[in-house]
């Protein structure tokens, strides 16, 4: 990856673990901190975030491969991509603005080669070390689970952004 990138830190777990529940209460959190959070969410299901009848959404169905809503407040980029090639987090991190956050953290993408923490609930039925790889920094469960380096309350949203504070300051970036 680019080195101009800010780090991305994914959130993986499976489906009913608590991802978004955690990023909700994390994002306030690491921002008191003075951190500036940028957020990838992964999803598997078809989406569109234009509205039918808008003008926007009526121009990029008729054909436009992109399509910027802007106003003073905000603006977003749709892009149409309808090769449905493999998603490229590196690709997506970049188009982030790098002067505007210090930290992309990055719900799903459980399988990419990069940092994460790693959300772990035994009632959830599936086994916590198909989750395990080099990349994880840390867990967070609701239990204590045996040789795990460092884990996390994943019921205490203060101790882990206190941890990815430290983790990001440990990598000089912020």
């Amino acid at each position: 990856m680019v080195s101009s990138l800010p780090p991305l830190l994914a959130i993986a777990a499976y489906s009913g673990t608590g991802k978004t529940t955690l990023l909700k209460q994390l994002i306030p959190l690491l921002k008191q901190q003075q951190i500036r959070i940028g957020l990838i969410k992964h999803t598997h299901h078809d989406m569109d975030v234009d509205t039918p009848g808008k003008d926007s959404y009526e121009l990029r169905k008729v054909g436009a491969s992109q399509t910027l809503v802007a106003n003073d407040r905000r603006w977003a980029l749709m892009t149409e991509t309808p090769e449905q090639k493999p998603l490229d987090l590196a690709y997506l991190a970049s188009r982030f603005d790098s002067s505007k956050v210090d930290l992309i953290l990055v719900e799903g993408f459980k399988h990419e080669p990069i940092s994460k923490i790693v959300l772990y609930r035994e009632e959830v039925g599936k086994s916590l070390e198909s989750m395990l790889d080099k990349y994880v920094i840390a867990v967070a469960s609701d239990k204590k689970i045996e040789g795990i380096m460092h884990q996390l309350d994943i019921n205490q949203p203060e101790e882990i952004a206190i941890f990815i504070t430290q983790w990001l300051n440990k990598r000089g970036n912020k």
